[in-house]
């Protein structure tokens, strides 16, 4: 392949793989050793955030390179318009061959399936998760039943649609897998490699002492909310409380890393498949999760929170025509980002509606922008009807993170009926990266949360994203006003 030629792009995308069970993060649970292969020749970043963790809204952002109240997708049940510009339709515009196989899960039926993909198909049935085992698939033939298991099934499929492609005009595949989501349906022989007893997180028996009221109200306790449907086996009687919490973090870290363990195998596929081919060396080739997970952190399964463990994404990224390998980006970054960073590795022009900061110029040695100073996150589904989670915004820097709970639906759809008391959070992550300690009402961290307080604001404007109304205008901060 000429060195001139622009990159085959492959991104890979997961669904609730937190980095806390990736090698290449360090994990003390599993490793991941096809995953941790991309980091090593290429990237890994150690500051990458969805800007809204929950899996449908992260993904529109992803396509999108906008954030929810733009692309329109702020919960599990508000679909897509499809026909919205999106990174694909501009490398599809610039002359790539396009493709989607796996979980799309952005809403099904006429206006709300794949668009501008040469070729594409789509996970369906299970509220939109699609099945491991025998799954049906949607594409412009029609619906059909794939035997095999899932994650398998998406990479032949993707990996047949580029080998039947004529020409030599350049790709983009994006293989999105349906692992590692609830329910956990691993393969027989994976599940065996996880029988021996894990540690627990530091955080596990995590009493929310100084959290606010809303984070205590959610519904995601592993030894209370997990039930025997996910587990497929009901705890031994005469359990104590906290022994069925082990119990139960113990049966399912079991099903999660071998769903995890097929995803990295596959992800060696890919890779091995892309060197037989003599392209990996001029791919880009991505891997990430729509957000993170909550591996028993603060004793929860799930995501939806501003915290750590879901607000963080996995990212490696591979491009060794371009990019040096070993190396580490410790800026922040977020999922509305990807776009405009896809689209210049490409060389296809950005569209304007875009709203993301491209970090591939921090990639190639020649920033475009200065690096990001924080990130704004929101939560838009209140009080769902299995977690309880209340609607939520922040911002986070390096080091600080601020959360307001406004706790309203807003009468959005897929939120529940119920209204709290507005509520802060704030959060040291110097002093506090375990995040146990809100100071939001701390004396001596009053000048952080004003100066915080007031730069949300300003990002909340320039990203035209309306405040509560319950939230108040920062001291010092004009209508208006736009971050410089």
């Amino acid at each position: 392949m000429s060195a001139a030629r622009r990159p085959n792009i492959v991104m890979i995308l997961t669904d609730d793989h937190g980095s806390q069970a990736i090698g290449a993060y360090g994990s003390q649970v599993n490793a991941t050793p096809r995953i941790d292969e991309i980091a090593r020749e290429g990237w890994r970043f150690d500051s990458c955030f969805a800007t809204n963790a929950l899996c449908s809204p992260s993904r529109a952002s992803i396509l999108t390179g906008t954030y929810s109240h733009v692309n329109g997708v702020s919960t599990l049940v508000t679909p897509i318009d499809a026909s919205q510009p999106t990174f694909v339709s501009q490398l599809k515009a610039a002359g790539y061959r396009t493709a989607m196989v796996g979980k799309w899960h952005m809403g099904e039926g006429e206006g709300n399936t794949p668009e501008a993909f040469d070729y594409w198909d789509i996970l369906i049935g299970h509220d939109g998760q699609g099945e491991y085992w025998d799954p049906l698939f949607l594409s412009a033939e029609g619906e059909r039943i794939a035997e095999g298991y899932a994650t398998d099934v998406i990479t032949d499929l993707a990996l047949d649609w580029v080998e039947r492609l004529p020409g030599d005009d350049p790709w983009c595949v994006l293989i999105y897998h349906k692992a590692p989501h609830r329910p956990w349906e691993p393969k027989p022989e994976d599940a065996e490699r996880f029988r021996d007893t894990l540690p627990v997180p530091e955080t596990f028996w995590d009493d929310f002492d100084t959290r606010s009221s809303s984070a205590r109200r959610a519904l995601m306790r592993l030894a209370e909310n997990l039930n025997e449907e996910d587990l497929k086996v009901a705890p031994p009687e005469g359990l104590s409380y906290e022994e069925t919490a082990l119990w139960k973090y113990q049966r399912f870290m079991e099903d999660y890393l071998a769903c995890v363990a097929s995803v990295d195998d596959n992800v060696g596929r890919v890779i091995d498949w892309l060197r037989e081919r003599g392209e990996f060396d001029d791919t880009l080739l991505m891997y990430a999760s729509d957000q993170g997970f909550f591996l028993g952190e603060h004793g929860w399964f799930d995501k939806r929170f501003m915290y750590e463990e879901s607000l963080r994404m996995p990212l490696v990224v591979s491009y060794p025509r371009r990019l040096p390998a070993g190396r580490v980006h410790e800026g922040i970054v977020t999922n509305v980002d990807f776009a405009q960073t896809v689209l210049d590795a490409a060389d296809a022009p950005h569209h304007e509606r875009m709203q993301g900061r491209s970090f591939w110029g921090d990639l190639v040695g020649e920033p475009t922008s200065p690096p990001a100073s924080g990130m704004y996150y929101r939560y838009w589904e209140h009080d769902d009807a299995f977690h309880h989670a209340p609607a939520h915004y922040g911002y986070r820097t390096d080091r600080y993170k601020l959360i307001y709970y406004y706790n309203d639906g807003l009468g959005i759809p897929g939120t529940g009926p119920f209204t709290y008391p507005p509520e802060w959070e704030l959060y040291d992550l110097e002093a506090d990266p375990t995040e146990v300690r809100n100071v939001a009402h701390d004396p001596a961290y009053r000048a952080v949360r004003e100066e915080l307080a007031a730069a949300m604001w300003r990002e909340q404007e320039r990203l035209g994203d309306a405040p509560h109304p319950s939230q108040p205008r920062p001291a010092g901060v004009e209508a208006g006003a736009i971050a410089g």
